[in-house]
């Protein structure tokens, strides 16, 4: 090679030869922390059994399910809230969260062995195709699911479907045989079941979860409430399994002044990440009350703690579940997915709320059964208190309050006592009831079209008399006599009757809206209010 041209390819030369160091040490430097480069990754101890089962076995076996126990029982090693979702069910495991799915617009219900449609979204794509309430769903596609043998999960795989695509529906609408096209579309799960007035100045909220819409659907409903002259609220929490812990924190943030500690999150791997009011919130000086009970779990959880331990609100009901534990989700290569725990958290006073687990997945899972038989859900002096949970102190007034096992409520509710008779019981076995109540409904729509609303409704609806008749009559054909029970038991049940029709006319709203008018938490949460 000439000078000349030496002199034109020398720098080039020179950055590929520095180029080409700096990558070797990069690759000698993963070596050194156990990623090797010279040398192919060595398989571990799972992958060479899996392989050595997919390429020598005596017969062929679905690789994927043994791969999927394997996993599983890996899972099972660790605590009770770490998951492994296989790839066929990931769509499903995270409609919930997501605040909405693909399908038709519908709600169903299975009487005996047949499909009947309880709710149809209106404006839904069943609704524009002409799906009525009342109709039987007797064939999807080419499908038949009057089948007892089918389960609800079965017949929801059948409906739903990709956004856009359609599907025919075969429809027994009194005893004529009709075909619907529906166009499938996107369909929303709302996490508010209600919200509304109690009176002048109350205002209820009802939270079923906290997915990605559930802080914009909150927003929405203290709009209008305070627009109706909110100044006290009363959050329900009862029954809320949790979410994102973001949708909680975006919540918390509007009930807490200044920037206030809200919770905070630490696990081994994972560093100190604290979450703090940042903004002016709608409702930071109203008369707040939480209602809490033994299926409120998670990110519920750190709402109400970061409520209490601030002395924010008064919290209601019955300990909490005990979930503290920070899930992340990971995609694997097969569309599968875990949810892994990664961290604690932890209320504004340093208090974990998670319960125990070292005594396995058994004794974990049957705790609510536990308080259940020792008295707890009936007798606030049956908590059990285990001696490795630390007391602390709420951060204004200094009251006591625990870690370790879920929220002790500051006022305690115990589950309904009263003791209903065998027939009583008996009638709510096999969605007998669900199913008197849909057919008194579905008999006298022309009469509930007269109601305007819910509160309309709890006013003006007389008939009870003659539904209660009917339903002894029904029940009769069971043998279930409910002619002479006690006057207890017989206006619990009509109550539920009145609720449940309510909810056939206005889904969850209404539901929540005559059947708070007998709860005993709501009367408890009104008087602390005054």
């Amino acid at each position: 090679m000439s000078k000349k041209k030496l002199q034109v390819w020398l720098p080039l030369i020179f950055s590929l030869v520095m180029i080409t160091g700096m990558f070797f040490g990069f690759r000698l430097h993963q070596e050194a922390g156990g990623q090797s480069f010279f040398k192919r990754d060595k398989k571990t101890s799972l992958q060479e059994a899996l392989d050595l089962i997919r390429n020598k076995y005596v017969d062929k076996i679905g690789l994927d399910s043994l791969q999927d126990d394997a996993i599983n029982e890996v899972m099972n090693h660790l605590d009770p809230h770490s998951v492994y979702i296989p790839a066929s069910d990931v769509a499903s495991a995270n409609e919930e969260l997501q605040g909405n799915f693909q399908g038709i617009g519908i709600e169903f219900n299975r009487f005996s062995d047949t499909v009947h449609v309880l709710y149809v979204i209106p404006g839904g794509p069943s609704d524009k195709a002409g799906i009525h309430i009342g109709d039987k769903i007797i064939k999807v596609d080419d499908s038949t699911i009057v089948n007892k043998g089918l389960f609800n999960d079965d017949i929801k795989k059948l409906i739903r479907g990709k956004g856009g695509s359609k599907v025919k529906l075969t429809v027994l609408r009194g005893t004529t045989t009709q075909f619907y096209y529906v166009m499938r579309g996107t369909i929303p799960l709302p996490s508010l079941d209600a919200a509304y007035m109690m009176d002048a100045t109350t205002g209820y909220i009802k939270l079923n979860k906290f997915a990605e819409t559930t802080y914009r659907e909150f927003m929405q409903a203290m709009e209008n409430l305070k627009g109706q002259g909110m100044q006290k609220l009363i959050l329900d929490l009862r029954d809320n399994p949790g979410g994102f812990v973001e949708q909680a924190t975006n919540i918390a943030d509007e009930f807490l002044d200044g920037d206030k500690l809200i919770v905070y999150t630490q696990g081994a791997n994972i560093a100190r990440q604290e979450y703090d009011a940042k903004k002016e919130g709608v409702f930071e000086k109203g008369k707040l009350v939480v209602l809490v009970n033994e299926l409120t779990a998670s990110a519920s959880e750190i709402l109400t703690g970061a409520l209490q331990d601030w002395d924010r609100a008064t919290i209601i009901g019955r300990r909490t579940y005990g979930k503290g534990l920070v899930q992340g989700q990971y995609e694997l290569n097969d569309g599968s997915e875990i949810r892994l725990t990664i961290a604690r958290y932890y209320t504004p006073s340093g208090r974990s709320i998670q319960k125990p687990y070292d005594k396995g997945r058994k004794i974990y899972d049957g705790d609510i059964l536990e308080r259940y038989h020792n008295g707890e859900l009936f007798n606030a002096d049956s908590i059990h208190y285990s001696k490795t949970q630390k007391t602390y102190k709420t951060l204004i007034e200094k009251r006591t309050v625990y870690g370790g096992g879920g929220i002790v409520p500051d006022i305690f509710v115990p589950l309904d006592t009263s003791r209903v008779t065998r027939s009583v019981t008996q009638l709510y076995l096999d969605g007998r009831f669900n199913n008197f109540v849909y057919r008194y409904y579905i008999d006298n729509l022309k009469m509930f079209d007269q109601y305007q609303s819910p509160s309309d409704f709890i006013t003006r609806y007389q008939n009870m008399d003659e539904a209660w008749r009917l339903l002894i009559d029904e029940a009769m054909k069971d043998s279930i006599r409910l002619k002479n029970i006690p006057e207890d038991d017989k206006k619990n049940i009509q109550n539920q009757i009145k609720a449940y029709l309510a909810r056939l006319k206005w889904r969850t709203q209404g539901y929540y809206q005559v059947s708070n008018n007998y709860d005993p938490a709501i009367e408890k949460a009104k008087e602390v209010l005054k």
